[in-house]
């Protein structure tokens, strides 16, 4: 098979080919290698969606569940012995001693590692512009963003770099970008996948995905990711991943909520939700209105909550026990100073700001345990909403991809990219985001959210939608 080929067969199907003899998996691995390691050689000139790559292939993962199909992993997830750097300078060159458990359970299943990839420092942004290494850039327009901050990896699947790959969702992070570069990411339930030997951003919302071509691919990679851990006292067990079959969705009652569908979406945007919400009811789905009375505020409340729990996962990057140290400080205070100044990126700078103020005595109860308070109303908003109906349908950003740049002076603006996203985070439910159409020649997301542990319906309800939806433009392959 030419290297042209392999790279035109999804994850299942590659996997498929290997398993019949049709493919060697070491011919598959370094055909994406090449492409890679071409990437990354093409510097400004290419999408910068690696910061390593892998010189060959590990054991031989041929035989296995994922018969050795090569898989990016998002540069947060430590992996023993390979830079895992989450894209900031304060991590840079950083060798783990140990492997992230959503990582070594794809490795035990026979996934090859190809790629760390490129994200938003710390995952903190909506755009990739964030990262210590470059912005990444989006493979359908290379002057727009590809969203963030799973950037790298949504960029990498989507410019055929990679067959699929894994990133993390806090508040949007892998919903959004697969939106913004027209692929699949699917962020699970909150604890479905381990969060041991993930750089914590987040702890409460942080949660590990799949960035993928197709829907059978997300569900594939989930199924042998997910899992109680004991490292990782949050996880939980969650129900055995069914490969998607479902052709209609007969019976399948879907909410439509005004306060994430209405007013701040693109017209272009919302022209292609609403193309899509009719291919639902044609595939014998119920569409109705359904209210989440407090999702407008899901926003601010995230931009409290995950800023305080950020200020209190990066205090341990001091300069002491690993990481950057700066030199020449004159006193302990003066080298932990020097080392935060130099080591972390603006964005991050922000938001841990941010989130010491919010914890700050005398100002707790009034911007963090307020926060919390929304927090269970959005919860309880989602629950009385699936009393009704089985699934929620929203756009999942409210715009295509934006100019690189274009959104980098105004931090508001920018977090407004994740005005879709935020709610499902914070209610820690499941919620997939799949192409539905173009606008402006650019890619736009149809995002499905349902109740926690629902992936199976989810995954059912969204690989009938993407078949009758039949998206099949891509950018050019690189």
């Amino acid at each position: 098979m030419s290297a042209a080929g392999v790279v035109e067969l999804t994850a299942s199907e590659a996997a498929a080919a290997v398993e019949r003899g049709e493919l060697a998996a070491g011919e598959l691995f370094e055909s994406y290698r090449a492409r890679a390691a071409s990437d990354v050689q093409a510097g400004a000139d290419g999408l910068n969606c690696f910061t390593w790559v892998a010189e060959a292939a590990g054991p031989d993962g041929a035989r296995a569940p994922l018969q050795g199909v090569p898989l990016a992993v998002k540069d947060l997830f430590c992996v023993a012995g390979v830079p895992s750097q989450a894209g900031s300078r304060i991590l840079e060159g950083y060798l783990p001693p140990y492997t992230a458990t959503a990582v070594s359970r794809l490795s035990d299943a026979g996934a090859a590692l190809l790629a760390k990839t490129n994200q938003d420092e710390f995952a903190m942004g909506s755009s990739n512009e964030n990262s210590a290494f470059g912005p990444v850039r989006n493979p359908w327009d290379r002057e727009r963003v590809p969203g963030g901050s799973s950037g790298g990896s949504a960029a990498a699947v989507a410019a055929g770099l990679a067959p699929w790959a894994i990133g993390t969702d806090t508040g949007g992070s892998i919903r959004q970008p697969a939106a913004l570069c027209g692929i699949v990411g699917l962020k699970p339930t909150y604890g479905a996948v381990s969060r041991y030997g993930m750089i914590a951003f987040a702890s409460s919302l942080d949660q590990a995905g799949p960035l993928t071509r197709t829907v059978a691919d997300a569900a594939l990679l989930l199924r042998h990711m997910s899992g109680r851990d004991p490292c990782d006292a949050t996880s939980l067990q969650l129900a055995p991943v069914e490969l998607p079959d479902a052709e209609r969705l007969d019976g399948l009652r879907i909410g439509v909520p005004e306060e994430l569908s209405g007013e701040g979406v693109e017209a272009g945007v919302r022209e292609q939700f609403t193309r899509a919400l009719a291919r639902a009811q044609e595939l014998g789905a119920a569409v109705e209105a359904t209210a989440l009375p407090h999702a407008p505020h899901a926003l601010s409340a995230y931009y409290v909550l995950a800023p305080a729990e950020c200020s209190s996962n990066l205090a341990r990057y001091d300069g002491v026990r690993y990481g950057l140290r700066a030199q020449g400080a004159e006193d302990l205070l003066q080298m932990y100073t020097r080392t935060r100044h130099d080591g972390f990126g603006p964005e991050v700078k922000r938001r841990v700001m941010l989130g010491t103020y919010a914890l700050s005595a005398g100002y707790y109860e009034a911007f963090y345990g307020r926060a919390q308070k929304v927090r269970t109303k959005i919860a309880e908003d989602f629950a009385r909403a699936f009393e009704s109906v089985d699934l929620i349908a929203t756009p999942t950003s409210p715009t295509v991809a934006f100019k690189l740049g274009e959104r980098t002076a105004e931090p508001l603006a920018m977090y407004m990219s994740d005005y879709c996203t935020v709610p499902m985070s914070l209610a820690g439910i499941p919620a997939i985001s799949i192409p539905c159409g173009l606008s402006q020649g650019l890619p736009v997301g149809l995002q499905l959210a349902g109740p926690a542990f629902s992936e199976n319906r989810l995954l059912d309800a969204a690989h009938a939608l993407e078949r009758a939806i039949a998206f099949d433009a891509s950018p050019a392959r690189v």
